[in-house]
């Protein structure tokens, strides 16, 4: 059995690290934040010029009909980049109109997506921050054919940057009575705003719903049983949060190591010092762990459903543990230093801590792998 990436992928990785080497540089991520749209106009254009915003949408509607794993090599990459840009979010929204939507519909918008003339997003959260169906609580009510909407979804990834989204919203008094909209940012009674987190390189805020309609044809399947769509959606975001933490983890562990070659103390590099190179070893042992689970999880999305949620869980849970400690550790051993906005540690530290909750941090996904075994 092969466990290697092909030569496609290899080239794809090797192309996407020098583009965004080029075009979004770690120096110009403070410059990006303090923008109204938080990434790169241009960079976007060229991703969509190549065809990557559409890796995953399928031939008929203007993407590349690749795989997940495909994305997985993309991903990693953006991550370990730091790339600002709704790439995860538009991905999820593509994948989500490919998986539940209807011919119509994916002709509708997934052109748009794959192309980058338009952005996507999910809004799946209401106030409790939990991924079970229950926690969903924004009610639809029922207007002719299709649904009204008023109440707010919070912790939405990019919200000023999308022009749609896709809702999650209860249709019934089951647990999993649950539908998906496809709401237009432009549409009346919409209200997209973002906060301030930790990390401003990324943004995340609430979606404002004001009496929207949400038409029949742009509900995602049948209403009251989106469930298992939703929780596909939750398994793929799991999994693409992991894999631009694998390469953010990765990027951090690196800067680390070179730093230790470099600073020289007591007349040696710090790198020959116990304190430093027993941590750094550690760090490298977890991060490999964790890579293998992420490689396996995109696998599994595209060739073994079955064990896709096991898989997203040990992924996310794991690489989740490895990206805080190596953020953690890279401000330690860099010393006072790091704590400084001119350097670029302190970029890797913030961004784990963000990605952490995303899609549920470790302690929710122990949970559910407990769950999956029936304990």
């Amino acid at each position: 059995m092969d466990f290697g990436f092909s030569e496609e992928q290899e080239l794809l990785r090797g192309e996407a690290r020098k583009l965004l080497d080029e075009a979004c540089p770690l120096s110009e991520l403070n410059a990006l934040r303090e923008t109204p749209e938080g990434h790169s106009p241009e960079v976007w254009k060229q991703l969509g010029e190549l065809g990557w915003l559409g890796l995953i949408v399928p031939e008929a509607y203007g993407g590349a009909g690749l795989g997940w794993l495909d994305l997985i090599v993309l991903l990693e990459e953006t991550g370990r980049s730091l790339f600002p840009g709704p790439l995860v979010s538009n991905s999820l929204a593509a994948a989500t109109l490919a998986d539940a939507g209807d011919d119509a519909q994916q002709r509708r918008w997934l052109p748009a997506l794959a192309d980058g003339s338009r952005i996507g997003s999910v809004a799946l959260l209401d106030e409790r921050e939990a991924f079970w169906p229950d926690a969903i609580g924004l009610r639809g009510q029922r207007d002719g054919d299709g649904w009204r909407l008023s109440g707010e979804k919070r912790f939405v990834t990019d919200p000023t940057a999308a022009d749609l989204f896709v809702v999650a919203f209860r249709t019934g008094d089951a647990p999993e009575a649950l539908s998906l909209g496809v709401v237009e940012a432009g549409a009346p009674g919409v209200s997209a705003k973002h906060f301030p987190t930790l990390d401003q390189t990324r943004r995340l805020g609430n979606l404002e719903l004001l009496d929207v309609r949400v038409a029949a044809d742009a509900v995602l399947g049948a209403p009251g049983e989106a469930w298992p769509a939703i929780e596909r959606l939750l398994d793929r975001g799991a999994t693409a949060v992991a894999a631009e933490m694998l390469g953010s983890a990765q990027a951090a562990l690196d800067l680390t190591v070179q730093y230790a070659k470099d600073r020289v103390q007591f007349g040696s590099p710090i790198g020959r010092f116990q304190g430093v190179k027993h941590p750094l070893a550690e760090m490298h042992v977890q991060l490999e762990s964790a890579r293998s689970l992420v490689y396996y999880a995109g696998w599994a999305l595209d060739e073994s459903p079955n064990d896709v949620a096991r898989a997203a869980s040990r992924a996310k849970a794991l690489m989740t543990e490895a990206s805080s400690r190596i953020g953690t550790e890279a401000i330690q051993l860099h010393g006072t230093i790091a704590y400084t906005e001119e350097y670029p540690a302190q970029l890797y530290y913030k961004r784990s801590k963000f990605t952490r909750p995303l899609f549920g941090d470790a302690d929710h996904h122990y949970d559910r792998l407990l769950r999956l075994r029936g304990l």
